[in-house]
């Protein structure tokens, strides 16, 4: 009887392992574990049918490239734009509508946004990218877009420092009738990064 138990628990592991990706060999005195690149290979790669099975699942869509969310920029209340992870995103005044010129160290603390196809959300002006030396760059309303490494989810620290401003979701679009320049928000006190 204790034989058969354990003949029928070694077949139901291994028929779960298997399952699993791992293929059991029994012996007559106990069983190894090893591995089996066949079940492995197949648990790795994507499973059309799973796909086919579900014809009305909706499949994960990717996270937004710009989005809008609430912060305080030089003490005031504002809606600014930031990216998929929640980091202000801001404008290098020196730009172009065509020209990033946040290049090497400078973009080493103020990353580019990059995006094959940006998406937005909250947010009505005109997204686009160019192609730059940063790579595939995301620009709102003609302004590239750049985060700030001293940056959290949530915290301004960048406003005003190096020539970077907080981009808003009605940002003035750069060779419009009514500016060349974005409006701006007065720069704080820098935190030591306004050389």
């Amino acid at each position: 009887m204790r034989n058969r138990r354990i003949t029928i628990a070694i077949a139901g592991l291994s028929a779960a392992a298997i399952a699993g990706g791992i293929a059991i060999a029994a012996t007559a005195g106990g069983s190894t574990a090893l591995p089996s690149t066949a079940a492995t290979s197949t648990t790795l790669a994507p499973s059309p049918t799973r796909a086919a099975a579900s014809p009305g699942a909706s499949v994960p869509s990717t996270p937004v490239t710009v989005r809008t969310a609430m912060a305080t920029v030089g003490g005031s209340a504002e809606i600014i734009l930031v990216d998929n992870k929640g980091l202000p995103l801001y404008f290098y005044k020196p730009d172009t509508a065509t020209q990033s010129m946040v290049t090497g160290s400078l973009a080493a603390l103020w990353p580019p946004l990059v995006a094959s196809a940006p998406t937005t959300s909250g947010a009505s002006g005109a997204l686009k990218v160019v192609s730059t030396s940063n790579g595939q760059q995301v620009a709102y309303n003609g302004h590239f877009l750049y985060t700030f490494v001293e940056d959290t989810p949530g915290h301004v620290t960048g406003q005003g420092v190096q020539n970077f401003y907080v981009a808003t979701p009605g940002i003035t679009a750069i060779g419009s009738a009514t500016s060349g320049h974005a409006k701006v928000s007065p720069a704080p006190v820098s935190g030591g990064y306004g050389y």
